[in-house]
């Protein structure tokens, strides 16, 4: 019998597989694979299948359970509303597709970045944490007792969509105004840096006068930074976690980041108030796949979870 973790991303798939009884200190089956290039839901599944089969040892072996990251937000039904990088996965019900062809399993689905957030609190070894992943967008969720927070009968942490700067903030993709999002991710600093030179800019560029500390980049990092310490801060104030994680492509690729937002975080935080430790993810590229795996084996969320009807 084996545990199954499956990260389901806009262009690949990382899929897990962990068996029962495995010998002590035997890593886990792996494999991770592209999308099929037709952008169709069925030809999806089909290759999702043919992976998870193509991983059991011996072939045929069942997979008792299930964890799967998702980015795509689901209905109370549990499926997908819409997900702009597979539009035709709209109206999916992703649980009864894997059913299909694994039928003695029991599926769990969450958003991949509060998996991520509980992995990374594994790896810290804390039971309370807060995970800001800054890439292309913001992520991230939070952990309290050990369990993602709101949970996955109640839908994702959208730690992107905290509001920071309601009057001035740039809108936000959610059409609202100053979400951490708009000001701190990836996209919001290569538009920044637009603005201050007067065409676009690629992030090579911009992290070599970061590093350079020239004075635009000083700005536009800076900016970001300050507003995801921001973020930050007010989360603390709501769930008093040990430590904040801060990850993502964006974030790990710029010198000197974390103690950015860190700094900036101690600025803004009540003399009284809570004191996270600010550090820098642990996992990286992994943290959703391993918080995959975890859901699969029941960790993170508390039982019994509601499962749509």
């Amino acid at each position: 019998m084996s545990r199954l973790g499956i990260d389901i991303g806009g262009t690949k798939v990382a899929l897990r597989l962990e068996r029962s009884g495995a010998a002590v200190g035997a890593a886990p089956l792996g494999e991770t694979f592209p999308w099929p290039a037709e952008g169709d839901v069925a030809a999806d599944l089909r290759a999702l299948a043919a992976a998870v089969d193509g991983l059991r040892r011996p072939p045929g072996d069942p997979v008792v359970s299930v964890g799967v990251a998702l980015p795509a937000a689901l209905d109370a039904r549990g499926r997908v509303r819409g997900w702009p990088n597979r539009p035709s996965w709209a109206g999916l019900d992703i649980r009864r597709h894997l059913a299909a062809f694994l039928p003695a399993a029991r599926v769990r689905i969450a958003d991949d970045g509060d998996l991520a957030a509980l992995a990374e609190a594994r790896a810290a070894g804390c039971r309370d944490l807060v995970h800001l992943g800054v890439g292309t967008g913001i992520g991230g969720g939070v952990v309290l007792d050990g369990v993602m927070r709101p949970g996955t009968a109640r839908g994702s942490c959208e730690v992107g969509h905290v509001i920071v700067d309601h009057r001035t903030g740039a809108v936000c993709d959610c059409g609202r105004r100053g979400c951490v999002q708009s000001l701190s991710s990836g996209r919001a600093a290569l538009r920044r840096a637009a603005e201050l030179l007067g065409g676009p800019v690629e992030f090579a560029r911009l992290r070599d006068a970061w590093t350079a500390r020239e004075d635009w980049a000083v700005e536009v990092v800076t900016t970001g930074a300050s507003a995801l310490a921001a973020a930050a801060t007010s989360l603390a104030e709501l769930t008093h976690p040990d430590v904040v994680t801060v990850g993502g492509g964006f974030a790990a690729a710029l010198p000197g980041y974390v103690d950015e937002v860190s700094a900036r975080f101690d600025a803004l935080r009540r003399p009284s108030g809570p004191a996270p430790e600010i550090r820098p993810a642990a996992l990286g590229a992994l943290s959703s796949l391993d918080g995959a795996a975890l859901l699969a084996r029941g960790v993170g969320v508390r039982e019994p979870e509601t499962e749509p009807s």
